[in-house]
């Protein structure tokens, strides 16, 4: 298999599956043994393509002169990759024009072939720029226009500029989008007590078990070290220790970890919690992500359980039980575009109602679950006001007297190697909120209660 032929597999089975990127496409590329050029080539042309999907979805109708909804979904993957091509790589034209004519004739025959042929000749015509100023004249408003250039939808832009308005920054709002169109670079953690940053690697910029690999595969890294050093998102590793550093750990606290798949910040927990003689116990309702959950433990020398209830009940059944727990709670992940381009086409502003209904019971009965003065982090890679600050209002309200929230920033402060841009929000909670833009990590959301 090819480069485009790997990307183009990986991009249809996101469309046809709803399979995600970024679990996919390693796979693949190890299955047809490309090269380490030809494996970078298929992961630009991967995620470039599914990241400005909606662009070139508008690129696409116009050239092709019909709406994308009436072109068949295999060959519209085939023009998206070859759009994708003609204006965002430095690929030949023409060689961007007759690979997707051949892909189109596997997939489709020679009417398809040919269909590929005209519409790619026809956008190959213009550049990126023309293309750009073509679709926003189609824009009915300035939210819309955004959309088409950010490639981001409507509701999701709107999102971000009310969580970005609540600290008082909305003129981030552009910074924030193009953070998201870029790609992330590969982050990786070194397991507390249990493995040092190797040598001659450079250190993330705010958490200290944090470095960054340098180029090549990770994998490697990953294998040797026994999962001690393991790739994970700087917000992901300074959420984890924003609960265990939030106090000092007592010899024999109990743990809980709640929703821990897929386990990255289960496996810091379990080393945070060897190093002070906690006892962690973890939880993900998902057999698949708690199987995920288990090889996350694999190199932390302890037993851990990993439990496979829905979170509600298992929390709800052990009143009282847990020094620190840890929330992570299932949401829009709108926060991990970079990682994840995709996640911005699928979900949907439906999405976002049963998912906080999910997030307030979670951490209702996590509240339930702790002991007196024992510590809760409520987390979501969402910046979405609904996932974050409104559910953690209607927590706090519900619970009354009974929680108290901490200073989530001051936490993170307390522990990171440099000072971290974080605004008080506007309403004075406690919350804290990473960014892409400013801090170079997911959209994390963090936030700390203790129960009195």
């Amino acid at each position: 298999m090819t480069a485009r032929s790997v990307a183009l597999e990986t991009i249809r089975a996101v469309s046809d599956s709803d399979a995600y990127a970024n679990l996919l496409l390693p796979r693949a590329i190890a299955r047809a043994g490309l090269s380490a050029a030809d494996a970078a080539l298929a992961t630009e042309l991967t995620y470039g393509t599914l990241r400005r999907q909606g662009t070139y979805d508008a690129i696409i109708a116009l050239a092709a002169d019909r709406p994308v909804g009436e072109i068949d979904p295999p060959i519209l993957d085939v023009l998206r990759l070859g759009v994708h091509q003609l204006l965002a790589t430095r690929i030949a034209s023409h060689a961007a024009v007759n690979e997707s004519v051949a892909l189109a004739r596997t997939l489709g025959g020679r009417a398809s072939s040919g269909f590929v042929n005209a519409v790619l000749r026809r956008v190959s015509r213009d550049t990126p720029g023309e293309w750009l100023e073509r679709v926003e004249h189609t824009a009915r408003s300035d939210d819309e226009r955004l959309s088409l250039s950010s490639a981001h939808p409507v509701w999701v832009i709107r999102a971000f500029r009310r969580a970005l308005a609540a600290e008082g920054r909305a003129d981030e709002l552009d910074d924030l989008l193009r953070a998201d169109n870029a790609a992330p670079r590969v982050a990786m953690a070194a397991l507390p007590g249990l493995a040092g940053i190797p040598d001659a690697r450079v250190h993330t910029t705010y958490s200290p078990i944090g470095f960054f690999p340098g180029g090549g595969d990770p994998e490697p890294v990953v294998r040797e070290s026994g999962g001690r050093l393991r790739v994970q998102d700087e917000g992901s590793q300074l959420a984890a220790l924003a609960l265990t550093r939030a106090a000092p750990v007592r010899p024999g606290e109990r743990w809980l970890d709640l929703c821990a798949g897929p386990g990255g910040k289960t496996a810091v927990l379990a080393a945070e919690a060897l190093a002070g003689g906690a006892i962690l116990e973890a939880n993900e309702p998902v057999p698949a992500r708690a199987g995920l959950v288990r090889q996350a433990l694999a190199g932390v020398p302890a037993e851990i359980p990993v439990s496979e209830e829905d979170g509600r009940v298992r929390a709800s059944a052990a009143g009282g039980t847990y020094d620190r727990i840890l929330v992570d709670a299932p949401c829009t992940g709108l926060g991990a575009l970079r990682r994840r381009p995709e996640a911005r086409w699928r979900k949907h502003p439906a999405d976002v109602p049963e998912l906080t209904e999910l997030q307030r019971g979670l951490v209702t009965a996590a509240v339930g679950a702790l002991r007196p003065g024992g510590l809760l982090a409520y987390v979501t890679c969402s910046p979405h006001l609904a996932e974050t600050a409104a559910v953690l209002a209607e927590v706090r309200r519900d619970a009354g007297d009974e929680l108290e929230e901490l200073d989530a920033r001051a936490v993170l402060q307390s522990f990171a190697l440099a000072p971290l841009d974080l605004p008080v929000p506007v309403d004075g909670s406690g919350r804290a909120q990473l960014w892409p833009h400013r801090h170079n990590t997911d959209a994390m959301f963090i936030s700390l209660l203790r129960r009195r």
